[in-house]
């Protein structure tokens, strides 16, 4: 029972209810791995906290000796994965398909034992299905069983258009799980319709239906939408110490308990320790840094941890402004008259990926300084000399060099 409180930990769906613990005693009783079966289309090449939440959990089930099978779909993502939006999501090229696929595997060392995985890919079966073997599959499912899917049913209420390839799509991610036998299926919240059909299509197969567990989806930074590279609101698994501790130092008050959940790996009683602390008065800040620096730990070291607090300390909470650090940028890399630039122009050259409007309402909300001196002047004209400082919002800082 101990085994499966753990397994169970923060999973948010497991269907049927009972079905892992049947699993487990099956496993003893033919005294044989589990395959757990985690499937991903290579549509971006960056793994985020958000993917660390399924992967954390196949963690545990890789402990007890099973069989951890990570399904490539790099057949399904030449098509097309339905968004769980209005459109569907645009289809890779086979080079993008491959170089994602690579960065993906290579990640996933950061959390599970990758010499002990099996990496599987499903054009190996996928390509070699016949145009007769295809209709035999899609003739397994019906058009209603399709619209129980939420954003399919939702689009064909609003008369918004529903592609023929992204309705197979899930028929085909379902049939992954006949070919290798799945056990369980692992996932998010967002793929519990798809990890089901994998069970409908191994039944209509004759045989014992996977069991799905679905994780929570970890929201983003901006504690509204789940944690997207498209949104940029993620923390990625490859990002340094300092961005790691920033990003999270950033997360808003009311995210801290999902975060300590889903992000860190204190024991069940150090969580319940940290939440009771929040509840008595403890300044969310602290609790913010205890669990940016586990973050850290994970994916690099306690070192790592200890200096990105101090970088921490040092940039964003001590006043002594000549002690940040502060990203070099030449002259030369700066359009200027005569060595001069007005203010809007220079920050906005500085923080590109910012609207002049939006510089424009830092610079007089007071959030821009030169020198350590406010400047709430947009048009101000600023002298480009060597060892000028430039501090825009709250974490960026430049210094300008030859």
């Amino acid at each position: 029972m101990k085994t499966i409180s753990k397994l169970t930990e923060n999973v948010e769906i497991i269907l049927p209810e009972n079905g892992l613990h049947q699993k487990i005693e099956l496993s003893k009783k033919e005294n044989r791995k589990l395959i757990i079966k985690l499937g991903f289309d290579p549509t971006a090449p960056d793994l985020h906290l958000g993917h660390a939440v399924v992967l954390k959990k196949l963690k545990q089930f890789q402990d007890l000796d099973h069989q951890i099978v990570i399904l490539v779909g790099n057949f399904t993502a030449k098509i097309g994965d339905p968004t769980g939006k209005n459109k569907s999501r645009k289809p890779l090229s086979t080079e993008d398909v491959k170089h994602n696929a690579e960065t993906y595997l290579n990640q996933l060392s950061k959390i599970i034992d990758i010499d002990k995985v099996k990496i599987v890919f499903n054009s190996e079966w996928l390509d070699k299905l016949s145009f007769t073997e295809v209709i035999q599959i899609l003739s397994k499912v019906t058009v209603a069983q399709l619209m129980h899917r939420h954003d399919f049913n939702k689009r064909f209420t609003e008369n918004t258009p529903i592609a023929m390839h992204e309705l197979v799509y899930p028929i085909l991610q379902g049939f992954d799980s006949v070919e290798i036998k799945a056990d369980i299926e692992m996932g998010g919240t967002d793929q519990l319709f798809n990890c089901t059909m994998g069970r409908q299509l191994q039944e209509t197969f004759n045989m014992d239906p996977q069991v799905v567990m679905c994780m929570p989806l970890l929201k983003g930074l901006d504690g509204k939408e789940k944690m997207s590279k498209s949104l940029n609101n993620t923390i990625g698994l490859t990002d340094t110490p300092n961005d790691m501790f920033g990003k999270t130092m950033s997360i808003p008050d009311s995210l801290i308990e999902e975060f300590l959940h889903l992000t860190t790996d204190f024991s069940i009683q150090e969580k319940e320790t940290i939440k009771v602390s929040l509840v008595n008065g403890e300044n969310p800040m602290n609790i913010k840094k205890t669990i940016a620096k586990n973050i850290i730990k994970q994916y690099h070291n306690n070192q790592e941890a200890e200096k990105a607090e101090r970088f921490f300390v040092k940039q964003f909470q001590s006043k002594k402004f000549d002690l940040k650090s502060f990203k070099p940028v030449s002259i030369s890399s700066i359009q200027h008259t005569n060595k001069s630039i007005s203010l809007v122009e220079l920050c906005s050259q500085l923080k590109k990926e910012q609207t002049k409007s939006a510089i424009r309402r830092l610079i007089e909300s007071g959030a821009i300084k030169i020198n350590n001196e406010k400047i709430q002047d947009p048009f101000s004209e600023i002298k480009l000399n060597k060892g000028l400082k430039i501090k825009i919002g709250k974490r960026d800082f430049y210094e300008i060099n030859e």
